[in-house]
């Protein structure tokens, strides 16, 4: 009857013992992935910084003479024809003249020369605009390099925080595990009925399930990180950091060096000065452009004559130079149209950078609110779980001596769990607040 009685959780004790004989080598294949390695593999591996890369790349190369305007243009061309043609030629003196299949054939070739030497100083303002591509190229990748390393960080302790709850689950099924066996003794000895001992093993298998579903959760938060640090998903691995708070952040209002130090509005503007640019380089077209052209010719022809005064031989060479002058004098008011649509953009832009110092004051102060209002409920979570634990002592040793019951320990147990996972939590959250100032004031990558 007893042996009946405690059948199920030996089974599932034994299955646990089976389990973990057969995969010892799996749980010590597992990678050991600190943070440090986290960032590393992220900033080299991760899709949406390698884009961000290639952009820039491009960008920087777009930044030469030759794509501004300064450089000359030289063109190369070379045509060869062959034809074949029937004549008649009627006089009205002398007879007629008829020429079947007359055969020609000519070659030509030139080299053209096209220099624009002035255009309104459109070429220096190009040039301008293509430095300041670069530069925004370049802020975009930091952008995006700040993110990626904030969203690593958030993920890597993600993972850290499930683990952490996965232990104080198995905490607590260490307190449902000698609860079973306490009420199995004092059934055996009288003192307790069976309904105690399959209340234990309800709340006990409870337990287990729940256990279950966390292990579902860290799952899909390792995925999470390996989708994000560019390899495969399967990959396992357990954090070797755990997360710890910095404490000493302070509040200050977004200033100039925090202007200055920011991607979003260092960007934004560039993007002012580039709309600047845009308007200088209407009001440069409006100027005449001057321009150096010069080619070098050469044509060959062979010709089968149809008279005596056709010749049989052609050719020619040489070359030509010379100025050319283009000024524009109307097109539509198309130039007026665009003028007036580069000053709206150019307002636009400006409203945007408004908004941005708007949104970044204000996502400060909303971090800082949070970062400092989770220190403070983190020292009271910490000095709680410590009376959670007592509790859960004292109530577990109680329970031994017969003088609390079934009920009031899985309370206290419930409570320990309670506060532990609250513990994490806010802990994670803090930790994620403090992420999220230092990403605001372009500090993250200093930290690391």
């Amino acid at each position: 009857m007893d042996s009946l009685l405690m059948h199920p959780l030996r089974t599932a004790l034994l299955l646990l013992t089976v389990a973990v004989a057969l995969l010892p080598r799996t749980a010590l294949s597992q990678e050991q992935l600190s943070l440090e390695q986290a960032i590393r593999i992220g900033l080299q591996q991760n899709y949406d910084i390698q884009i961000a890369t290639k952009q820039e790349a491009i960008a920087e190369n777009n930044v030469t003479l030759g794509n501004a305007g300064f450089l000359p243009t030289l063109d190369a061309r070379a045509s060869r024809t062959f034809s074949e043609n029937n004549s008649l030629q009627e006089f009205q003196t002398g007879p007629d003249r008829e020429r079947i299949g007359a055969k020609s054939n000519s070659l030509s070739s030139n080299i053209n020369l096209n220099w624009v030497l002035f255009d309104g100083l459109g070429m220096f303002i190009n040039y301008d605009r293509l430095q300041a591509l670069e530069k925004a190229g370049n802020l975009f990748t930091k952008e995006t390099v700040e993110n990626t390393v904030a969203n690593i960080l958030n993920y890597y302790f993600e993972v850290a925080r499930q683990s952490s709850k996965i232990q104080a689950l198995k905490d607590a099924i260490v307190i449902s595990e000698q609860r079973v066996e306490i009420a199995q003794a004092q059934y055996e000895v009288g003192v307790s009925a069976k309904v105690e001992i399959l209340r234990a093993q309800v709340d006990y298998n409870s337990d287990r399930s729940e256990l279950l579903l966390q292990q579902e959760a860290l799952q899909n938060a390792k995925i999470n990180l390996n989708q994000l640090l560019g390899r495969d998903p399967d990959i396992d691995f357990i954090t070797s950091d755990s997360v710890i708070v910095d404490p000493t952040l302070t509040y200050n209002k977004v200033d100039n060096n925090l202007l200055a130090s920011n991607p979003v509005l260092q960007r934004l503007q560039l993007n002012s000065h580039i709309a600047n640019l845009d308007i200088k380089a209407i009001r440069a077209s409006r100027f005449p452009v001057v321009g150096f052209t010069s080619a070098y010719n050469f044509t060959r022809s062979e010709a089968e004559p149809l008279n005596e005064y056709q010749a049989r031989f052609n050719r020619n060479t040489g070359y030509n130079y010379g100025l050319t002058v283009s000024l524009p004098i109307f097109n539509g008011f198309n130039l007026n149209r665009q003028a007036q649509n580069a000053r709206i953009s150019l307002q636009s832009i400006n409203l945007e950078y408004q908004q941005e110092q708007n949104r970044l004051q204000s996502d400060l102060a909303r971090a800082y609110s949070q970062y400092s209002n989770r220190l403070e409920l983190l020292s009271l979570e910490e000095f709680n779980l410590k009376l959670a634990q007592e509790n859960a002592d004292i109530a577990l040793e109680r329970y031994r001596l017969g003088l609390l019951t079934a009920i009031e320990l899985r309370e206290a147990q419930r409570n320990q769990l309670v506060a532990e996972n609250r513990l994490i939590d806010i802990r994670y959250e803090a930790k994620t607040a403090e992420i999220e100032l230092k990403r605001l004031t372009s500090s993250l990558l200093q930290g690391q």
